[in-house]
């Protein structure tokens, strides 16, 4: 796997753990809320913060994933169109090896 493919798989990996604790923290910030003492109140506020942190992160780091994506596909489409003979040739061998790696089994 190259390495923006291992660093892609990393991203979604990473922000898919992000999703899960945010979702985590939700679930534990409405078992908490029925705690009327005053460390209860507290603590509830810190994660109230602490979760809209997460979150706001969370947005910006798939935007960011996502615009990363968009410039390395136009990137790649300006590349193409650049030197489609030279993508033909690349996607030809590709094809060929993978024919050849089939075709042993």
């Amino acid at each position: 796997m190259s390495s923006n493919g291992e660093a892609k798989l990393n991203q979604e990996v990473l922000l898919d753990d992000l999703r899960n604790v945010l979702a985590e923290t939700e679930s534990m910030l409405k078992e908490v809320a029925g705690d009327g003492s005053e460390q209860g109140r507290a603590l509830r506020e810190k994660i109230a913060a602490n979760l809209s942190t997460a979150k706001q992160k969370l947005v910006e780091t798939e935007r960011l994933v996502a615009d990363k994506a968009k410039v390395a596909a136009k990137a790649t489409d300006t590349y193409v169109h650049e030197n489609p003979w030279t993508a033909i040739g690349a996607a030809a061998g590709v094809a060929f090896v993978l024919g050849l790696l089939i075709s042993r089994r």
